[in-house]
């Protein structure tokens, strides 16, 4: 259990504010953040990781990283940061980078080769593409086994087909290691894939908390369209099916016949259509 009560002023293009959360997370979770930005989503995972100070308190497992007389260092948290940018070290290979967090040959080898790297574990990252770096990234937050898993909009300077294969890659990593997870994301389809748990931030405060399907899902008044999307999801209410397809940065919910619902399959990219005022879905 992640307990976190904490305040910091905050001075920045919207003016001053105060980050104010006060926020539970169990074990295992993985939780989105969203909202505006300058709403406080990666100042919170700073001070998560010990990076930026505040008042307040943080318990994990009922030891204080943060209270009134103490503030762990961010080096003794148990944590694994995944950023934009990847911070990888230029002068390590990629299993280097691994092996400077814990001296584990065999976890390494074990996570690169979760996420397809093992064969590129000698290159340097500037012979690496954006996704590679990523994914070594991602598997050096994971050497220590942390307690605590944070990313910083971890995917979003990918193209749309590598971010895809990321997110299948970060939920293989979730699913074996369980670690509780704290990821920020302005891509509603990313979180619908990856998050059991979505909190909303705006102006310092969390002002939505719940599933992924209630907070990202948005019911709008119909019109003529045509567009592109990828299957998320097929969601069975009562006697229907109902399917959950990103379109861009946005969820749409489209109740399918029967016949779409035996032929379409999740993670399928499709062709959302209206015939008569009636939506149609065609696999592509």
């Amino acid at each position: 259990m992640i307990e976190i009560k904490i305040n910091k002023p905050l001075h920045g293009s919207n003016g001053t504010m105060n980050l104010d959360i006060d926020l539970n997370i169990n074990e295992g979770e993985f939780v989105a953040l969203s909202g505006l930005s300058g709403s406080g989503k990666t100042t919170l995972l700073r001070i998560l990781a010990g990076l930026e100070n505040a008042t307040g308190t943080l318990k994990i497992d009922n030891e204080y990283w943060l209270n009134e007389k103490y503030s762990k260092d961010s080096q003794k948290r148990d944590i694994g940061f995944v950023f934009q940018d990847y911070a990888l070290f230029p002068n390590f290979t990629a299993l280097q980078n691994l092996l400077y967090v814990k001296k584990d040959k065999e976890l390494a080898k074990h996570l690169l080769d979760m996420t397809d790297m093992y064969e590129l574990k000698d290159r340097y990252p500037n012979s690496l593409s954006g996704g590679q770096k990523q994914r070594v990234s991602l598997c050096r937050a994971l050497m220590n086994k942390p307690k605590l898993l944070l990313m910083d909009e971890p995917l979003s300077a990918l193209d749309p087909q590598m971010r895809t294969k990321l997110q299948n890659e970060i939920l293989t990593l979730h699913k074996e290691f369980n670690t509780t997870t704290i990821m920020v994301s302005h891509d509603p389809s990313e979180m619908y894939r990856l998050a059991s748990r979505v909190l909303v931030l705006d102006y310092g405060k969390i002002v939505n908390d719940g599933l992924p399907k209630d907070i990202l899902l948005k019911t709008k008044g119909s019109q003529k369209f045509s567009f592109e999307g990828e299957l998320l999801d097929i969601v069975r209410v009562d006697v229907i099916d109902i399917a959950i397809i990103s379109i861009g940065q946005q969820l749409v919910e489209i109740v399918l016949t029967k016949e779409e619902s035996k032929t379409l399959k999740i993670g399928q990219k499709v062709n959302v259509s209206t015939k008569a005022f009636t939506p149609n879905i065609q696999g592509l």
